[in-house]
């Protein structure tokens, strides 16, 4: 599971196979979003709004590929999900 919240960070990453954060801020489009996976501080660029509690995509997830949060499989991308993306239910079942 994850560890503790880093300072700075603005989504948190549960596990090093998940394919997305969740923001713990709105994040607006084109702010630099800093996340920590297994002690290593990353950033993306966030394409979209990505309002608090939802999720951000850290990876490209392409079309019918499982979605992981929590290292478990939380859903199905509908379409291609780019890295800086939100991720939804307008784009996963």
């Amino acid at each position: 599971m994850a560890g503790p919240i880093e300072a700075g960070a603005d989504a948190l990453v549960m596990d090093a196979a998940d394919h997305v954060a969740t923001a713990i801020r709105d994040i607006a489009a084109g702010q630099t979003v800093q996340y920590v996976v297994q002690g290593v501080r990353l950033s993306l660029v966030a394409e979209e709004a990505v309002p608090f509690g939802h999720k951000i995509a850290i990876t490209d997830i392409p079309q019918g590929e499982k979605v992981r949060k929590y290292g478990e499989v939380i859903g199905r991308a509908t379409t291609a999900i780019p890295k800086g993306r939100h991720v939804h239910v307008h784009n996963k079942i």
